[in-house]
C-alpha cells in the first residue's frame, strides 16, 4: 500500500515539474518575441539608419512610421551613411520625413557620406548635422548602362528585337546608342535634376541662383557644406541626438532606441548582394548616386 502511494506521489511530482518546465519555456519564447524597447521607461529618441546604396525605401519608411506612432519616442535621428541610390526610393524616404514635420522633430546625422540620394533624404529633416570631414552634396543625377555591341560581334552573337516604337528598347546593350536615345534620356535626367535642385532650394531655404552652381555633382566637406548653407551644424552623432532631444523638450539624457532587427538567413544576404551587384551592372534607371572613381 505504501509503495503504491509513493509511486503516485512520484508521478505527481514529475507531472508538476513538467508543467513548470513547460511554463518556463513558454515564458522565454514570449519574452524574446516582445519588443524590449517598449519596456524602457522615459522619453526616447528613435534612430533610423540609411546605410549604403538606396535601392528600396520599404525598411526606412516602415521604421519612420513605427517611431512616429510611438508615444514614448519624442524625436527621430536619421543616421545617414549613403552615396545615394535609385530615384524613386530616395524620394519616398524624403517625402516620408517631410510628413513628420510638426509631429516630431527629425534630425539628419551624416556619418562618412551623404551624397546624391543620401543628401536628398536629409533635405526633409528639420536640421542637418555633419562631421567636419563628412562628404556632402553631389547634387545631380546619373544614368549609365553597358553597350556590348563590339563584344557580341566578336563572339558571333546577335539579337533580334521587335518593338512598337523607335526608342522602346532604349538602354538595350545589344545595339548602338542613337541620337534619339540620348535626347530622350537627357530629357529625363534634366527633369530629375530639376526636381533635386528644387528640393535643395526648399529644404535649405536657399535662393535658386545660389544652389544652381553647386548642383553640378560636386561634393564638399562638412566644413565647406556649412559655409555653403547645405547643412546646419558641425557635430557628431551624439550631438545630433542631443539636438533632437532639445527640440522635443526631453529633460535629462535621452534614451536611444533602434528599430527591432529583422532576422535574415545567409541565403537572403547572398541573394541580396547578388541583386545589388547585378543592378549596378545593368542599371538603366536614373539614379541619385555618387560615384567615386579611384
Amino acid at each position: 500500500m505504501k509503495l503504491q502511494n509513493q509511486s503516485s506521489v512520484n508521478r505527481w511530482v514529475w507531472i508538476s515539474l513538467g508543467v513548470v518546465f513547460f511554463l518556463f519555456i513558454v515564458a522565454q519564447i514570449v519574452s524574446f518575441s516582445i519588443d524590449r524597447t517598449q519596456l524602457h521607461l522615459g522619453e526616447k529618441v528613435g534612430i533610423v539608419s540609411i546605410e549604403g546604396a538606396i535601392f528600396s525605401s520599404k525598411k526606412a519608411v516602415k521604421e519612420l512610421d513605427e517611431f512616429a506612432e510611438r508615444k514614448d519616442i519624442k524625436a527621430i535621428v536619421l543616421r545617414i551613411n549613403s552615396p545615394g541610390g535609385s530615384v524613386a526610393p530616395t524620394q519616398e524616404i524624403y517625402e516620408k520625413v517631410k510628413t513628420l514635420r510638426g509631429i516630431k522633430p527629425v534630425i539628419a546625422s551624416v556619418g562618412a557620406v551623404a551624397a546624391s540620394g543620401g543628401y536628398y533624404t536629409a533635405l526633409g529633416c528639420e536640421k542637418i548635422v555633419a562631421n567636419r570631414g563628412s562628404v556632402i552634396g553631389s547634387i545631380g543625377v546619373i544614368l549609365e548602362y553597358p553597350v556590348a555591341v563590339d563584344l557580341l560581334k566578336k563572339i558571333g552573337l546577335r539579337f533580334e528585337t521587335v518593338k512598337s516604337g523607335e526608342v522602346k528598347d532604349m538602354g538595350n546593350p545589344t545595339r548602338e546608342v542613337t541620337k534619339r536615345d540620348r535626347e530622350v534620356f537627357q530629357s529625363v535626367i534634366n527633369d530629375l535634376h530639376r526636381q533635386f535642385l528644387n528640393a535643395v532650394v526648399e529644404g535649405r531655404s536657399l535662393d535658386k541662383s545660389i544652389v544652381e552652381p553647386l548642383a553640378d555633382g560636386s561634393v564638399f566637406t562638412g566644413e565647406q557644406a556649412l559655409h555653403l548653407g547645405l547643412i546646419d551644424i558641425l557635430g557628431t552623432f551624439e550631438n545630433a541626438i542631443e539636438i533632437a532631444a532639445n527640440l522635443a523638450e526631453i529633460s535629462g539624457k535621452p534614451k536611444v532606441i533602434y528599430p527591432k532587427k529583422e532576422r535574415s538567413g545567409l541565403l537572403d544576404y547572398l541573394l541580396g548582394n547578388a541583386k545589388q551587384t547585378a543592378s549596378s551592372w545593368f542599371q538603366v534607371t536614373p539614379a541619385y548616386r555618387w560615384q567615386w572613381e579611384k
